[in-house]
């Protein structure tokens, strides 16, 4: 293990979607964006749905997160979203057919649960197609 290195995971309820040691990530929170380096103090993040940016080896590398947590600890960094992919794995057709579906719940009366469950799943469609790697059309 490198000096400048820790040890980093991320946990979605399918599969754990990375692991290994890095020098350093940037992710969304609701509060702004946040880096954490080695030795950065014990604390725990809630995510907003985003990039988490992966630095490995001297160079960045980018994955899709919807909402979850993080937890800062001694021993490591761990990361818990419902989803997690690489911008090559974003199938952009569906994510904009989810885009629209929340947009029209959205314009519906709901319950404040169905609103919020809109909110999130516009979140996620957003950041899937934003951060895609593919040129699409927000407008």
């Amino acid at each position: 293990m490198a000096e400048s290195t820790f040890l980093f995971e991320i946990l979605t309820p399918q599969r754990q979607f990375f692991s290994g040691e890095i020098e350093a990530l940037t992710f969304q929170a609701h509060d702004g964006e946040w880096t954490i380096l080695k030795d950065h103090a014990p604390m725990v993040a809630v995510l907003h749905p985003g990039v988490v940016k992966i630095k490995q080896n001297g160079a960045w590398k980018d994955a899709i997160n919807s909402e979850g947590y993080m937890e800062v600890g001694h021993s490591g960094v761990i990361l818990f979203a419902q989803t997690c992919e690489w911008p090559e794995e974003v199938d952009v057709n569906r994510a904009e057919r989810t885009r629209l579906l929340a947009e029209e719940k959205l314009r519906q009366n709901q319950s404040l649960a169905e609103y919020h469950t809109s909110r999130i799943m516009l979140a996620r469609a957003m950041a899937r197609l934003r951060n895609s790697g593919k040129n699409v059309n927000l407008d």
